[in-house]
């Protein structure tokens, strides 16, 4: 394990494992490989492998397929992950042949599980050294590299020309954004960032976020562009009672307090809910943080606004998040569908008469999108959706669509692309 690079590999193979065999989500899969003790550089190696592997997966399986009869499966699983690792090395990443293939043979000889497999994975190796990138550049990579049940809904849903955008959005992963408190474009100058057309700030190279200007005194903090039009979309807000609901972890609720409302936010998740806290004592702002169950919790009194960003796919999210699309199936939507609707019913129900509900979230899918809204409307007389409006709202237009926001990983493709995000706003009639 002393070869250069070779803890690095280790670390991610333990990672890519618990994510495809384990079912566990990268942030659990980081800590089992122990990341924090490796030195910065071979952290950052482990980790572009494991993305990188994740965001190509089902390319690298179909060149592995190619020069494999029978994959390793149980206890032998291990030598399929070393090879996947290699496979994003030779045919993603350009590490050189001689390095990429002598070191899968390296991590395979050094684990009890996979000894007896080092010569059947040199072979493979070797083959996909050679003859690798021509398969790899011949594959319809955007339905090879995008889970069957997510490729099918993206094509319904958007056409086939933008669901392939999106899919190239997805391999391309993700800028990070941030939310300042204010100066937009001063801070934008000082960290050396540029301003998207919603406001936020957005870095292509920003290194370790808690060494940036302005970070210990709060100025601003991490949030997509596209989660930051949610809030935007309630207007002037100071001053009024207003509830985040299903807050965790905070991106939305800083905006909010941020911009004068006196702000209740609720979460059922304890751990979530702590970082939370972190961040509003970072940034001084004043929030009434709640920890409970949205379906069991009831308020003293309702609210002039409310902010519903409910649980669902993220499949809007698969840029920074590629072990999603492996995690999930659309299956899961069985029980995502009905537990929207229940929070809608809840939200709607706390929202004073002439309020505002802007229900979020960061799906991809209709089925998390407008027709939950079109539900929520049919069964409610008293609601009412506000169409949104490019000029008034500052919104993008190509980010509208029946009146809701709906952005796509595939716009704003000159600046880095964009989180996919729904948001409707929704008035309680008088």
């Amino acid at each position: 394990m002393n070869a250069p690079g070779q803890k690095a590999r280790h670390a991610a193979l333990i990672a890519l494992d618990a994510v495809l065999d384990r079912d566990q989500p990268l942030d659990l899969a980081w800590r089992e490989a122990k990341l924090e003790k490796l030195e910065d550089r071979d952290a950052a190696f482990a980790r572009m492998l494991v993305l990188t592997t994740l965001r190509r997966l089902g390319s690298i399986d179909a060149v592995i397929d190619r020069f494999v009869e029978k994959r390793p499966v149980g206890k032998n699983r291990l030598g399929v992950q070393i090879m996947r690792l290699a496979g994003a090395e030779l045919l993603a990443l350009d590490t050189a042949p001689h390095a990429a293939v002598d070191s899968a043979v390296r991590l395979a000889k050094s684990l009890p599980t996979t000894q007896r497999l080092s010569g059947m994975i040199n072979a493979v190796c070797r083959r996909m050294a050679e003859h690798g990138t021509r398969i790899f550049d011949e594959i319809d990579c955007d339905s090879a590299d995008t889970p069957a049940w997510l490729w099918e809904r993206l094509k319904t849903a958007y056409g086939e020309d933008e669901a392939r955008a999106i899919a190239a959005a997805h391999r391309n992963g993700a800028p990070l954004d941030l939310t300042p408190r204010e100066n937009e474009a001063e801070w934008a100058e000082k960290l050396g960032g540029r301003l998207t057309p919603t406001g936020s700030i957005r870095l292509n190279a920003a290194g370790a976020v808690p060494a940036l200007d302005g970070f210990e005194d709060g100025a601003w903090w991490v949030q997509d562009a596209a989660a930051a039009i949610p809030v935007q979309m309630l207007g002037k807000l100071r001053g009024k009672r207003v509830l985040d609901l299903c807050a965790a972890p905070g991106g939305k609720t800083m905006q909010l307090a941020a911009a004068g409302a006196k702000v209740t936010a609720l979460d059922l998740s304890k751990a979530r809910m702590r970082k939370m806290r972190e961040n509003l004592l970072r940034t001084r702002l004043s929030v009434h943080v709640v920890i409970g169950d949205a379906l069991d919790w009831e308020p003293e009194q309702q609210f002039e606004a409310i902010l519903l960003d409910a649980p669902c796919s993220a499949t809007g999210t698969i840029r920074r998040h590629p072990d999603l699309p492996h995690l999930k199936s659309g299956g899961a939507l069985n029980a995502l569908k009905p537990l929207q609707d229940a929070l809608l019913t809840k939200a709607f129900k706390w929202l004073a008469p002439g309020g505002t509900l802007i229900f979020v979230t960061c799906s991809l899918l209709p089925e998390e999108g407008m027709q939950r809204v079109e539900a929520m409307l049919a069964a409610q007389p008293d609601a009412r959706l506000d169409p949104l409006d490019a000029e008034a709202d500052g919104v993008p237009a190509e980010m509208i669509r029946d009146g809701a926001l709906r952005t796509l990983p595939s716009q704003w493709p000159d600046i880095g692309g964009v989180d996919g995000f729904f948001a409707a706003r929704i008035r309680r009639v008088e």
